[in-house]
Parts: C-alpha cells; sequence; structure tokens
C-alpha cells in the first residue's frame, strides 16, 4: 500500500514515515525542505521536493493512487504568523485545499490532517475536550482551526475519510531548537553545551508532554480504521516546567538554572483528555516522560557529534570557496595588467608604435567580467599611459593641455564603458534565459522522475511475472478466459480465474437492481459451509455501503462474520454495474500481496465486461426481437449453454421455463413477464409461438412462485425438467 506524507522530513513526519516503512508501505514524501531535513529518512522511498500548494502536486497524484495521505506539511512559527499571515495563509490553508481537493479526485482512502491545541486558544476548562470551542489567539491557530473545518467539509460534500488530531506539546529526537523548538530539545541540547536552563516565570506552568513514537503509532493505527473526525493526541498528564528540569537532571547532572519574567501571551497550563481517541481507537501512549526523555538525550547526544565536525567542515569549505569567487577577478585582472605593462613597457618601438596593446587589454577583461572589471581595466590603464608619457620626457603639468592624452583616455573610458555595458547587457540575458532554461529543466526533471518511478514499478511487475511461472500462467488465463463478448460468459469465467487463482471457497458476483436497492447473486463458485445469498439489501450489509460510497476495493480486516473478506466495485459507464467478492481464504493468503492481486483481476473484469455490455449496445437490435425484451433463438440458447457449463462446474441451479405465446402480442407479453422477473433471468424465443424464461441461480420451489405470478397475470408456463 502506498502513504503520501507531507513534511516528511520534518521531525513529525520522519518518524511517521518510518513507522508505515516498518509495516511494509510503500513511502512517498513531499517537502520544500525549509525546516526538513533529508538525512532524517534513511530508507528507500519516494521523493518530491516542492511545497504542497504547488500545482505540479497533481501530477504526483495521477501517477500514484495513494490509500493514505498524512499531511503534516505546516509553517509552525506562531510569530511567523503574527508578522506574515500571508505566508501562513499559503502553506497551512491554500496548501490544505489543494491536498483535499487532490486526495478526493484521486479517490484517496483516508487523509489524515496535523492540527494543533492552539485552535482552543485561552481555555481554563482543563483538560481540554474535543467538545470545547475554538478560539485560537494567533494567526497560526486560527490557520488549524480553519483547516480542520476544511476537512470536515470535504468529509461531508465529497466522503473523503479525514481525521484531525490536535497534538499536544511533541518531544523526542530530531526535534530542532531553532526558531520555536520544543522546550524540551532546547533544554536538553543546552545540558548538553553546559549553558544555563532559562526559565520564563517560576516554573510551575505544566504543558501535557507527548513522545514523538506515541504520535507516530497513533496517525499510523487511524489510517487502517473506521475513524473519522477530529481526536486530541495527548498523555491527558500535567508535567510542570520544573519536573521537566529535575527529570534533565537525574540523566545529566547538575545544571546551572535562570529564571527570568514570564512571557507575554504564555498560558499558564496546558493539557489535552486523550480519553475520546483512547476509547475509540484503544490507544494508549506508551512512552513515560523519563523514558522519552532519556531516548531524546541519547540521540542529541549522538548527533551533535556528528553535527559539529561536519558543520566545521563544511563552514571552513564555504568561506574558503566564497573568498576565492569574490577575489578570483581581481586577481585575473591584475596578472593581465602586469603581462599588459611588461609587454608595452618592453616595446617601446615596433609594434607598440602601430598597435596599443592597452586596448585589447580592456576589451578582453570587459568581455570576460563586465562593465565593473572594464572601469577597473581602463583605469589602470590611463595610469600606465600616464607613466608612459613620463618616462618619455614629458611633463605632468603639460600633460594636462595635451588634446592627444585626453583623447587617448576618451577612447580608453568609451571602449571601456561600450564593451562592458554590451558584456552587461548580454550576461543580464542570458541569465534570464537560463532561468527559464532552468525552470523548464526543473519541470522535465519532475516530470522524467514520475515516469521513471512509473516505468520502474512497471519493469519490477513485468520481471516479477517474467521470473515467476505460476504468476504469467495465471495472468495468461485471465486473459484468455475473459476474452468473450457476452457478460454471462464474463462472469462465468471471472468466478473460475478468481477460485483458481485466489484459491478461495467462495466467489461471487452480484449485479446492481433496477432500483439500488437491491444486489442480485449472478454467478458463483461456493464451497463453504455458509449458503450464499441470492439477494442482497443494500441498507443491511455495510460493506456494500462502504464501497458504493467510496468506490473502492473492501478489505475485511477486521474480520467481521457478516462481510466477505474482500470485495471490490465493477464500472460501466462511470456507475458501479456489479461487485466481486470472495470468501474462505486461507489466513496465510491475507496479506497486501494477494490484495493486490485480486485488485488486477477486479480491473481486467471490469475492462472485459465494460467490453461486452458496450458490444450489446452496439448490436442491441440484433440480440433482440424488435420493441421487446426477448432475445433472439441465437443469443438466448448461447445464454443457456453459458448456464449449462457454470452448472457443470459449480452445480450453479437454473431453472427453464416454457409456454406459448398465444394470442398475445410480443410486445405486450414482454412487458408482463419482464416485470415480474428479475435483472439476470431471460426471456428467448426458441421457436414460433413458443417463448422459454431463464431463471438464474433458481431451483424448483423458486420457479414455481414464478408461475404463480405468471399464472395470476394470465401467462401460462411450466418447468422443462430436462434442463434443471
Amino acid at each position: 500500500m502506498k502513504v503520501l506524507i507531507t513534511g516528511g522530513y520534518g521531525f513529525i513526519g520522519s518518524h511517521v514515515a518510518d513507522r508505515f516503512y516498518k509495516e511494509g508501505y510503500d513511502i512517498y514524501i513531499i517537502d520544500n525542505l525549509k525546516t526538513g531535513i533529508k538525512s532524517n529518512i534513511s530508507f528507500k522511498h519516494r521523493s518530491y521536493i516542492i511545497s504542497i500548494e504547488d500545482t505540479k502536486c497533481e501530477e504526483i497524484f495521477k501517477s500514484n493512487h495513494f490509500d493514505v495521505v498524512v499531511h503534516l506539511a505546516a509553517q509552525v512559527s506562531v510569530s511567523a504568523s503574527i508578522t506574515n499571515p500571508i505566508i501562513d495563509l499559503e502553506s497551512n490553508v491554500l496548501g490544505l485545499v489543494n491536498l483535499l481537493t487532490l486526495s478526493q479526485k484521486y479517490k484517496v482512502g483516508k487523509f489524515i490532517f496535523s492540527s494543533s491545541a492552539a485552535v482552543y486558544g485561552l481555555n481554563d476548562n482543563l483538560p481540554l475536550r474535543e467538545i470545547e470551542p475554538c478560539n485560537p489567539i494567533s494567526p497560526y491557530g486560527i490557520s488549524k482551526s480553519v483547516g480542520e473545518s476544511y476537512c470536515q467539509k470535504w468529509s461531508e460534500l465529497y466522503g473523503l475519510d479525514t481525521i484531525c488530531f490536535r497534538f499536544s506539546n511533541v518531544y523526542g529526537p530530531r526535534q530542532s531548537t531553532k526558531g520555536e523548538g520544543g522546550v524540551v530539545s532546547i533544554f536538553v541540547e543546552q545540558s548538553i553545551k553546559d549553558q544555563p536552563l532559562l526559565i520564563h516565570g517560576d516554573g510551575n506552568q505544566t504543558r501535557d508532554f507527548i513522545y514523538v513514537e506515541d504520535i507516530a503509532d497513533a496517525i499510523f493505527r487511524a489510517s487502517y480504521s473506521t475513524l473519522t473526525g477530529v481526536y486530541n493526541l495527548s498523555t491527558n498528564t500535567q508535567i510542570s516546567v520544573k519536573f521537566l528540569v529535575q527529570s534533565i537532571q537525574e540523566i545529566y547532572g547538575t545544571i546551572n538554572i535562570h529564571h527570568t519574567d514570564n512571557r507575554l501571551g504564555d498560558i499558564r497550563d496546558s493539557i489535552l483528555s486523550n480519553e475520546k481517541i483512547s476509547r475509540e481507537l484503544d490507544w494508549a501512549p506508551k512512552y513515560e516522560m523519563k523514558e522519552g526523555l532519556q531516548r531524546t538525550f541519547d540521540w542529541v547526544v549522538e548527533s551533535n557529534q556528528v553535527k559539529v565536525e561536519t558543520s566545521r567542515k563544511r563552514k571552513k569549505k564555504v568561506r574558503e570557496h566564497k573568498i576565492f569567487s569574490k577575489y578570483l577577478p581581481y586577481i585575473e585582472n591584475l596578472l593581465l595588467f602586469l603581462l599588459i605593462t611588461w609587454v608595452t613597457l618592453g616595446l617601446q618601438s615596433g609594434l607598440n608604435g602601430f598597435v596599443d596593446i592597452k586596448l585589447f587589454y580592456i576589451v578582453i577583461i570587459g568581455i570576460i567580467y563586465g562593465s565593473n572589471q572594464a572601469i577597473i581595466a581602463v583605469m589602470l590603464s590611463i595610469g600606465l599611459l600616464f607613466y608612459q608619457k613620463l618616462e618619455n620626457g614629458r611633463d605632468w603639468v603639460s600633460l594636462l593641455y595635451d588634446t592627444n592624452f585626453f583623447f587617448q583616455m576618451a577612447i580608453y573610458l568609451f571602449v571601456g564603458l561600450v564593451v562592458g555595458y554590451s558584456i552587461q547587457r548580454k550576461n543580464i540575458i542570458i541569465q534570464d534565459q537560463k532561468k527559464m532554461i532552468d525552470e523548464l529543466e526543473e519541470r522535465y526533471h519532475f516530470l522524467n522522475e514520475i515516469y521513471t518511478e512509473t516505468r520502474e514499478v512497471k519493469d519490477e511487475l513485468q520481471l516479477r511475472i517474467l521470473n515467476n511461472g505460476e504468476s504469467f500462467g495465471k495472468i495468461h488465463s485471465i486473459t484468455k478466459d475473459l476474452e468473450s463478448l457476452e457478460p454471462e460468459k464474463v462472469f462465468t469465467n471471472t468466478v473460475n480465474v478468481i477460485k483458481s487463482i485466489l484459491n478461495v471457497k467462495s466467489v461471487s458476483i452480484y449485479t446492481m437492481g433496477r432500483n439500488h436497492n437491491y444486489m442480485r447473486l449472478d454467478s458463483h463458485i461456493n464451497e463453504s459451509d455458509t449458503p450464499l445469498q441470492k439477494s442482497l439489501k443494500i441498507d443491511n450489509h455495510d460493506y456494500i455501503k462502504q464501497i458504493l460510497r467510496d468506490g473502492k476495493v473492501f478489505v475485511n480486516k477486521k474480520l467481521a462474520a457478516e462481510s466477505p473478506i474482500m470485495a471490490a466495485p465493477i464500472y460501466h459507464n462511470g456507475k458501479i454495474a456489479a461487485i466481486i467478492s470472495i470468501d474462505g481464504l486461507p489466513f496465510e493468503m491475507f496479506s497486501l500481496y494477494y490484495e493486490n492481486l485480486f485488485k488486477v483481476i477486479v480491473y481486467l473484469v471490469e475492462s472485459s465486461l465494460s467490453r461486452a455490455l458496450m458490444f450489446m449496445e452496439a448490436t442491441e437490435e440484433k440480440r433482440y426481437i424488435s420493441d421487446t425484451a426477448i432475445l433472439h433463438k441465437e443469443i438466448f440458447e448461447s445464454i443457456i449453454q453459458s448456464k449449462k457449463i457454470e452448472k457443470e462446474k459449480h452445480n450453479t441451479p437454473f431453472i427453464l421455463l416454457e409456454g406459448l405465446v398465444g394470442q398475445a402480442s410480443l410486445n405486450f407479453l414482454s412487458d408482463k413477464i419482464s416485470s415480474l422477473l428479475r435483472e439476470s433471468d431471460y426471456i428467448g424465443m426458441v421457436k414460433e409461438g413458443m417463448l422459454q424464461i431463464l431463471l438464474s441461480n433458481s431451483v424448483e420451489n423458486e420457479a414455481k412462485t414464478v408461475l404463480s405470478r405468471l399464472e395470476e397475470n394470465q401467462v401460462h408456463m411450466w418447468i422443462v425438467e430436462s434442463e434443471v
């Protein structure tokens, strides 16, 4: 199964990714790396470095059908939300709406949104329950509250399963100490660096601290649950800052502590009730404060040793590179000037008399570096010219009246400005074009990454098929057995294929009734002890309602006795036409592999059935006698033959009724009989003046009931014994 985690390189996101990966999920991460760190994830995954509000997110959803989306990416700084609420709005609201829209459009199974205790604002009714009114005091809290409303509305309007988790104070490994990092991570790092701990106020203020792995556990368990709505995620325990400091001292030793005034706007006490999530998900936090602190300490100690050494090396390289890059143009300009000086002063006659090498020097520097270095070259050239004149016996005062001297300086300046400006302008154009090319290349690489990813999945699947003879035979059998253009044969062959591939005891196909209140059994194999119902009232079966609502494969993870192990919809013309269900799957085969195999089979069945139904619609005039629901002899006999094969293979009963047409018109008789039959029954003209009715999945007692209804409507028929 596939899970998309936004903000997956962040503190909480990386732990959530760890948990899903350990459970065998394929991990996909969207992160703009503003606060996330790629090194937080060490296992194989798919990575997209973009913002959640970016329109390119649709390419990701289009190429990967996600089962779960965990939305953790957000602007989390309260102070930043106050100083720049627009940035907070773009990320926390517009980004969320973008993901909700894509999740609904591409049929995501579960959408999990990370909210915050900040939505409650100032509320002394502790512990805070989910029913408490939301009154946030910052734009950050407002955006989270609005986000919850969006999730609720998407659930109501589009049927998208959404869960909103209001986190209390989360702490643990990988938490940043920058900006508004958690007090735990800040205190732990200050302790290790032997810095005094700064406590605002008397230290008796309390918070509800929860370890990050408990958050990850709750999110994972909720992803496959039926939970929807808003839940607190907390320990339901008040821990004072004093107790936190004492716990740190027990681990680290004596620490200096400084007290300062209370911060303006700080809440005195905060505790969230976890009663609702504990009751409905049977979840409880596993880590107590001291154990969580010890694990956090261990991580900080280890990571700091690596960080310090890596940071020193990186800073040294960056500093050296900056210095080198900054002064390189000046060095090269000076070296070239020294060369020109040596050539100029060494050639007082000859070439120097015909060619002014200094002009070449100015042009070369202007071409290479642009206007800034060209002006420096002009000034150096004028200085060299002045020196030459003095060396030739000229007095510097006389040079002030020498028009030739000023003319030469003007030429230097003119050439320097023209070349420098032209090159500068060309460089600006090149930079603009390069920027455009970079944007196009970025989009190309992004789309190419999506394409490559899809190809890898396809190639891996193909390799598995080629390396597994049994799998190849299975796929081959599906494609061969589902080639028919008769829906009856497609259904009959479908149950055979699923039975042989998945080795299940029961396979059934139920078709949608005319009024959409019932589903009728059309084809089946049943080797279990439990008989199949021939008609299912939709309102009495939750799994059918779930399939009709979500349009997705149902997996009976709770092993409910009244539901099949798996069931999947079959679409035709954008609507659910039937449902395939399987039961009696051996426990060792109840895995993700067989779930995916079932999905592949259903997809092939859907394709074949759709093709068959399209063929029926296109040839309707040739199948039915004009203006009736009565099949022509050849078509009717073909359907009877399919039923005989099904009866022979799986003992699926059917009944043939026969009767004379009489004086009534075929049109009148067709309307009267059709109203008394099910959708899975057929009427056919077998010979002149003789009709037959095929009752699918029926035994003699049921046939007698149908005969009785026909008699009441003046239609006289009898059972054809030889066909039962």
